[in-house]
């Protein structure tokens, strides 16, 4: 019997440590796609628009899209990791699908960019630890 309870308690202590991977997981997805969003310039909304969240694929840019334009892929989310159905380990694509997202963040013509999607990826590990303590 005791046997039989030792398992039973591990084979739970397991389902719920995978369970909480899985939530920390979609946590530091979600406020990474967040962080990459609050820090992205909104002069039109056309670029924090395009921003996708997908599970299958990288979004694609659209080079017909002008400063005025939005894309939007169906098969990409809004900074919605859950609904995504990535198991752990899968990979997560996130990006803007207007082609001057570049420019905006990299600077042009002497103009410094302002890093939106390489500073929040600076801070992975702090946005990994705050999701961690979002979903104690």
């Amino acid at each position: 019997m005791a046997s039989s309870d030792f398992s039973a308690s591990v084979a739970a202590w397991a389902e719920k440590t995978k369970r909480r991977m899985e939530d920390v997981v979609q946590t530091s997805t979600r406020l990474l796609a967040e962080t990459v969003i609050e820090r992205t310039p909104n002069a039109s909304g056309a670029l924090v628009n395009s921003f996708q969240v997908s599970g299958s694929a990288m979004p694609v840019v659209n080079t017909g899209a002008s400063s005025g334009d939005a894309s939007s892929d169906s098969d990409a989310e809004a900074v919605n990791p859950a609904s995504l159905g990535v198991p752990l380990g899968g990979m997560i694509y996130m990006g803007f699908t207007v082609p001057y997202a570049a420019e905006v963040e990299y600077g042009r013509d002497g103009e410094a960019g302002h890093g939106m999607v390489r500073r929040t990826a600076q801070e992975w590990r702090d946005i990994v630890e705050r999701a961690v303590r979002e979903t104690d």
